[in-house]
């Protein structure tokens, strides 16, 4: 045993003299070729390197690297120090309601929380204030209360005294405490618009479900009319149906309104009716001017609207039937809608007016000329809205519906002409070539579409959604 030890004793000697002789046979080499030995180096480290990089994705994976949990015991505040933190904050609550039929000022202020007899008379004397709660339901009214919950401010927003304003401007009642008095103050201020979404599925018709998606008649109005180009809303309308809709929505200090005729423009919609896809978009050129496109680019405008009424039901076709009144069987060279009476009619393109007043059996009729040898007839009018060799302009009310002449029941008699002959209304609003865009205007455009796309998509979403809507 003590002669191995020895042996690697001095096998160990051997072996440093040996390499020591080694290093300086190196060292004196590197002094004579110092520029291959540098380069060596250099591609050694590169080297190294490019291994290092090889080799790191061999690293351990993070995820199953140990874990080690840290328990630290944390004592917050006792409950007395924090109901003092919460009460040293000044909170300001807010709550909002609308006003109903018979509702009293005590009975307003207690559903907005507020129990203060002195403003409920001020409520009753105040010229201003007492406009809050005359009148039509449904003002909107907001109170702020301070964090002891005195009543601070109440705004009231409802439509202006006029109805020329009532799509453009609101009333702001204030109501606000100065001290231990109350004092109102009335402005008119303008409607903004804010862009919304919403989408819906036809289930029993266009209006329950827009409806049920909280948009307002008008909106569902303006569907009809950039649809009816390619959907028959009368007939070809079917369960299971669907839309999306990006619009405008007028509102009062960005709550919305529902006191206004038009709920703003629709900015885009798209359409699914039996198993295909309807889709338009308002585009305005570098110039302002504006209109509908499809999202092919080509213009919604056509020279005739598809119907004089925006949305009703066809009582009678462009086809023989039995006479109502005379019951024999005759042409009837007209379509007939039904709507209520009072319903405002349209002219269906631009012209001028060539008879206003009463034809025997037809009532009160309108017949307007548009050029190239044809010309409309609106029959069975309750009023008048025009007069002969007035000019208008298509979608410009020109009457309302009635039971004027031979009519059984309020509705509209409506015809067209072309050079003399009658030809089916239904069928001319789809006849004519519309203009498209073309050349460089095209990547605007098209840009335009993509964004409108992304919208209605968002609009998908909200068709089956619970209370969707904006």
């Amino acid at each position: 045993m003590v002669a191995l030890e020895h042996t690697q004793l001095e096998l160990l000697k051997v072996a440093r003299s040996i390499g020591e002789r080694a290093v300086a046979e190196l060292m004196a080499a590197a002094q004579r070729h110092r520029r291959q030995v540098a380069l060596t180096v250099s591609l050694l480290f590169a080297g190294t390197a490019i291994t290092a990089f090889g080799i790191a994705p061999m690293a351990p994976d993070a995820a199953k690297l140990p874990k080690h949990q840290v328990i630290e015991q944390v004592d917050p505040p006792g409950l007395p120090a924090q109901l003092l933190a919460l009460a040293s904050h000044d909170l300001t609550l807010y709550r909002t309601d609308f006003t109903r039929a018979g509702d009293s000022a005590e009975v307003l202020l207690r559903r907005l929380g507020i129990f203060e007899p002195q403003l409920a008379t001020f409520m009753r004397q105040n010229d201003d204030s007492r406009h809050l709660l005359e009148g039509r339901p449904g003002k909107q009214v907001q109170a702020q209360v301070s964090s002891d919950g005195r009543p601070v401010e109440i705004v009231a927003r409802f439509a202006p005294p006029t109805t020329d304003l009532a799509n453009t401007h609101f009333t702001r009642l204030t109501l606000r405490r100065t001290g231990d008095d109350w004092r109102a103050t009335t402005e008119l201020a303008p409607l903004s618009a804010a862009v919304r979404v919403a989408g819906g599925t036809i289930e029993t018709s266009l209006f329950a479900a827009t409806d049920g998606a909280k948009l307002g008649d008008s909106i569902a109005v303006q569907m009809v009319e950039l649809f009816s180009n390619d959907i028959d809303f009368h007939r070809e309308l079917r369960r299971g149906d669907s839309f999306s809709v990006v619009y405008e929505s007028l509102s009062a200090d960005g709550q919305p309104v529902t006191w206004a005729e038009e709920q703003g423009r629709v900015l885009a919609a798209e359409f699914f009716n039996a198993g295909r896809i309807h889709q338009v978009l308002w585009y305005a050129d570098a110039n302002g001017k504006g209109g509908y496109y499809g999202f092919d680019g080509k213009s919604r405008r056509r020279a005739f609207l598809a119907s004089p009424l925006p949305f009703s039901r066809v009582t009678s076709g462009f086809a023989m039937r039995v006479h109502p009144i005379e019951q024999t069987w005759r042409r009837h060279n007209g379509v007939d809608y039904a709507a209520p009476s009072g319903t405002a009619v349209r002219s269906v393109a631009d012209g001028v007016v060539e008879f206003a007043g009463w034809q025997n059996g037809y009532g009160n009729v309108i017949q307007i000329v548009h050029g190239s040898g044809r010309s409309t007839l609106y029959a069975h009018l309750s009023r008048l809205d025009v007069r002969q060799g007035q000019r208008v302009e298509q979608g410009q009310r020109v009457g309302a519906v009635g039971a004027t002449g031979w009519a059984t029941g309020p509705h509209l008699h409506f015809e067209f002409r072309a050079h003399g002959q009658y030809q089916d209304p239904t069928r001319i609003a789809r006849a004519g070539e519309p203009t498209q865009i073309v050349g460089g205007l095209r990547p605007r455009f098209e840009e335009a579409v993509r964004t409108a796309q992304r919208q209605l998509d968002i609009g998908e979403t909200l068709r089956d959604a619970p209370g969707q809507g904006e």
